[in-house]
């Protein structure tokens, strides 16, 4: 039987430190905390809701992060 897979780990972090930030700015500081992926979108875009371990999702407005959340 093979092994099963380890979830990578996900920074003890806040979301709701992210927002307010320049996006630019808010995706170097979560990669400096250690999120592996950074995903940038703009309001209401349509995604899909599987849950990835370590990433960090921000929504984006005029270049500032208006919500953040993991996953």
């Amino acid at each position: 039987m093979a092994p099963l897979p380890t979830p990578s780990e996900q920074p003890d972090d806040t979301p709701e430190a992210y927002v307010g930030l320049d996006a630019g700015h808010a995706e170097r500081l979560a990669r400096e905390r250690g999120w592996t992926t950074v995903r940038s979108l703009p309001p209401g875009s349509i995604i899909t809701m599987e849950f990835l371990e370590g990433r960090l999702n921000f929504e984006v407005k005029d270049d500032t992060v208006i919500r953040c959340w993991k996953g």
